[in-house]
């Protein structure tokens, strides 16, 4: 996992101009039901938002890409669970964790739109929360306002985390 963020953000300090379509990228598969399994992206998200300050990259257009791949990825969740209800079930993996649909419907019931929020900022919750929304049938307004909303937040707090972080790192080292 660390290699693979770290050659991203080598790439994108060599090539600026595809940071805002990669975070868009990163985002969209780290929020996306079941490739979010596949694709841990947050580390290379916070390792881009690092190279924000220390090489010039625009805040804004990586922000605006991350937010919008993330409500991208949530929506399409969305969409599958409203989609294919029951079925999503018996897919893998949630076929191997029966338990998840019914707690992600406790989950959901109980939080509501806050919920979508909370899901965002934990890995694991992240992208089941929309699938079990779309299953519950969440009314998708009230789902698709906190869905942009929550991650255009969760953006910038990877970015800016990744940013601070570099700056500490800057601030020690000329300390040394």
């Amino acid at each position: 996992m660390e290699e693979y963020a770290r050659a991203l953000a080598d790439f994108v300090r060599d090539h600026s101009a595809w940071a805002a379509p990669i975070v868009l990228l990163l985002a969209f598969g780290e929020s996306l039901a079941f490739i979010s399994l596949l694709i841990p992206a947050w580390g290379a998200l916070v390792a881009i938002g690092a190279l924000i300050g220390a090489s010039g990259i625009s805040f804004w257009p990586v922000w605006i890409g991350g937010g919008i791949g993330a409500a991208l990825g949530d929506w399409l969740s969305y969409w599958f669970g409203f989609t294919y209800k029951e079925h999503v079930a018996r897919m893998w993996p949630l076929s191997r964790y029966p338990e998840i649909v019914p707690r992600g419907e406790a989950f959901v019931k109980k939080w509501g739109i806050p919920g979508i929020f909370i899901g965002r900022f934990f890995g694991p919750l992240r992208a089941s929360v929309p699938l079990v929304a779309g299953i519950f049938e969440m009314p998708y307004w009230s789902f698709q306002v906190a869905n942009f909303l929550s991650a255009l937040v969760w953006s910038a707090v990877l970015l800016l985390f990744g940013d601070i972080i570099s700056q500490i790192v800057e601030w020690l080292w000329r300390r040394v």
